[in-house]
């Protein structure tokens, strides 16, 4: 099933529009909501307790990080926290993780800075210790270069699907490896150079690991601005899609689903951020419905 989503607001002063808005998505029937992970933000909400409390105020909706700001949330207690989300949410949440970005920030929290090579090895070996620590079995021992775990005892909850925001080559290597999908950094979508690019990488990756590239999912976060009337171009100057009406909509994400494989919509703004409640109730309840019928077909 093709995945549709929205990102929303973490700003404190945020709280009552994201509520409002994650309990329409709900009842509307949108499978996501995707909040963002700057714990170095003192106006923004930690991204885990929102995503707790979306799930708990919520029946059918999953919630992620998009993504995990992995450097100043270690990998064991990364994965308590993911897999006791999803036994109190009955599986409804995904596990976002990103190397780090903005490394003067994560400094300035007392978290040791890392190279950006260094940074992914960290990354690839948090997926592994997390999927590890997951699903039960005996005590697990990890000896990596950057995480060290001795006989602790893993969540009998499998861990939630991986998703990582991966951008340069060994990144996106390292996702081919051991995620489950990839969302393309910088709002790239099915028609840019930068998902044309990075794809094969994670494909290869997948395939010398002896994994199915098609297993590796692709989400795209996807800016739009949805009309009441068609537009003249749906694209801008550079390629990149800026909306259209519901018809417009239909017609190119359906194209994405058949012809690219793509397996999930996170829709923003068009400046990036949180979308108007109208244009989420078309998305939700006309949009998404439209596109599921069309790619059964």
């Amino acid at each position: 099933m093709v995945v549709f989503g929205f990102g929303a607001h973490t700003g404190i002063d945020d709280v009552p529009e994201l509520l409002r808005l994650v309990g329409r998505a709900d009842a509307d029937g949108l499978d996501l909501v995707s909040l963002s992970d700057h714990p170095y933000f003192g106006g923004r909400l930690d991204a885990y307790a929102a995503v707790a409390f979306v799930l708990g105020h919520t029946r059918r909706l999953s919630a992620f990080a998009n993504v995990t700001n992995l450097p100043t949330r270690p990998a064991p207690m990364l994965a308590r926290t993911v897999t006791s989300l999803s036994a109190l949410s009955g599986g409804r949440v995904v596990l976002g993780m990103g190397a780090g970005g903005l490394w003067d920030r994560i400094a300035a929290m007392g978290v040791e800075r890392l190279s950006p090579g260094a940074a992914v090895a960290a990354f690839e070996e948090a997926v592994v210790l997390i999927r590890a620590l997951s699903g039960g079995g005996g005590p697990v021992t990890f000896h990596g270069k950057y995480y060290r775990v001795d006989g602790i005892e893993p969540a009998p909850v499998p861990a939630p699907p991986i998703w990582t925001g991966s951008n340069g080559p060994k990144s996106l290597a390292a996702t081919g490896r051991v995620a489950d999908g990839w969302i393309p950094g910088r709002a790239a979508d099915w028609r840019s150079p930068r998902y044309r690019e990075s794809r094969p990488v994670i494909d290869a990756a997948a395939t010398a690991a002896g994994r199915e590239p098609g297993d590796i999912a692709t989400i795209y976060n996807l800016p739009g601005r949805i009309s009441a009337r068609p537009l003249e171009r749906t694209r801008d100057g550079e390629g990149r899609w800026i909306g259209g009406d519901v018809a417009q909509w239909v017609e190119e994400l359906t194209g994405a689903v058949l012809e690219h494989g793509a397996a999930g919509f996170t829709l923003f703004a068009p400046g990036g951020g949180t979308q108007d409640e109208t244009s989420l109730r078309v998305w939700a309840t006309e949009i998404a419905p439209a596109v599921r019928e069309a790619v059964l077909v």
